[in-house]
């Protein structure tokens, strides 16, 4: 039994449930194009969410959430701050890739705020299900969906934020902008995303780190004696 006092098997029967509705999902356009949706991973009833914005063009052909090159410098970043991946859920705040053809690549557009409005029950749904401790909002786009108004992700990033539910949510950039951002200034940005993101490292600390079990004091042999 989970912590929470909920099994595992009912909420990974929902969440499963889940990642099939969302593929079928008739709310907005997006899915008509994408190849499938790209539904969250990771152990139910982790401590810690990170949400990100859509899926890429990577992750829509594979079907799982940051497998392309923001989730590699992800991973990356995972790594240096001594996390591990499985033991986070990962998802995004909209489905379904959104993208435009230029010959025959396919290159990202950011969703539409009504295509993130259509996708927020199943993100929700999902929140539900996992009930993580805190939730990392990777860029604009998942800010807004968790928090539920605009963000303005530079000037209120690497700081803890209160949702709807008084859950806390970090905010912070998504990786695919130290992957636009200026090559000058790249060091300094993969310092300062670092940070931001440490600020969740005592929240994954108590997700890999067990409860120990308290022990009673050994009874002196005369006291054992006394009841046998």
């Amino acid at each position: 039994m989970a912590a929470n006092g909920r099994g595992l098997k009912p909420a990974l029967a929902g969440l499963q449930k889940l990642g099939r509705a969302t593929n079928a999902c008739p709310e907005c356009p997006l899915g008509e194009h994408a190849t499938q949706s790209v539904f969250g991973e990771g152990p139910v009833h982790a401590r810690l969410m990170v949400v990100g914005e859509q899926p890429g063009d990577k992750e829509d052909l594979v079907g799982r959430p940051f497998v392309g090159p923001a989730g590699r410098l992800f991973d990356r970043a995972v790594a240096e701050l001594g996390w591990s991946r499985d033991k986070l859920y990962v998802t995004n705040a909209v489905k379904h890739f959104k993208y435009e053809l230029r010959g025959k690549r396919r290159i990202h557009k950011t969703p539409a705020q009504r295509e993130a409005d259509a996708c927020l029950h199943w993100l929700e749904s999902e929140i539900a299900l996992v009930e993580p401790a805190a939730l990392i909002a990777l860029g604009g786009v998942a800010a807004r969906s968790l928090l539920g108004r605009h963000v303005a992700v530079m000037s209120e990033r690497g700081r803890w934020h209160e949702d709807a539910a008084g859950r806390q949510v970090l905010v912070t950039l998504h990786p695919s902008a130290l992957l636009r951002g200026d090559p000058e200034q790249k060091a300094a940005a993969w310092k300062a995303w670092l940070a931001d993101l440490s600020l969740a490292s005592k929240v994954f600390e108590k997700a890999r780190t067990p409860a120990r079990k308290k022990t009673r004091p050994a009874r002196k042999l005369n006291a054992v004696a006394a009841t046998t």
